[in-house]
């Protein structure tokens, strides 16, 4: 099984606002980015989109490392929360609906199919990867903004 490497950030202007979100996986010394942006949307909404495109582009399972800067997308994850969240109709322990269903539900299904390890990474703070996918986003974000 191969062992990717996946960094992921998303970036918003004003929340809910014009965002972009933006990724780079890495294989052995193969590189590739993948970034987008929408027009009117929230900054978890581009989290978790960044991750789905990047696992949507690996083309068999993996075994894969997650990097992202988001504690909502990390511990979503790796907590179980959004499994949970699934189990109980999309509604979270605290009887309040979960957010962004449509999202975690895709995102679910797609880390089903790999091996995942998942890494919070401080934001902003000198990491060479999330720091090129914060461009990524931004870059995507300002393009559709103007």
């Amino acid at each position: 099984m191969k062992t990717v490497t996946i960094y992921t950030d998303g970036a918003c202007s004003g929340n809910p606002g014009p965002g972009g979100w933006g990724a780079v996986l890495r294989y052995g010394e193969h590189e590739k980015e993948l970034s987008g942006a929408e027009a009117l949307t929230t900054n978890n909404r581009m989290e978790l989109t960044a991750v789905i495109r990047a696992l949507e582009a690996l083309k068999e399972p993996c075994a894969v490392d997650l990097w992202s800067d988001s504690k909502y997308v990390i511990d979503g994850l790796s907590k179980g929360w959004a499994e949970g969240w699934r189990r109980r109709g999309w509604v979270k322990a605290d009887k309040k609906p979960a957010l962004n269903p449509d999202l975690w539900a895709r995102l679910l299904d797609l880390t089903a199919q790999h091996q995942m390890r998942y890494h919070w990474v401080k934001g902003h703070a000198d990491n060479p990867y999330n720091e090129r996918c914060d461009r990524l986003a931004v870059a995507a974000r300002e393009a559709i903004a103007k």
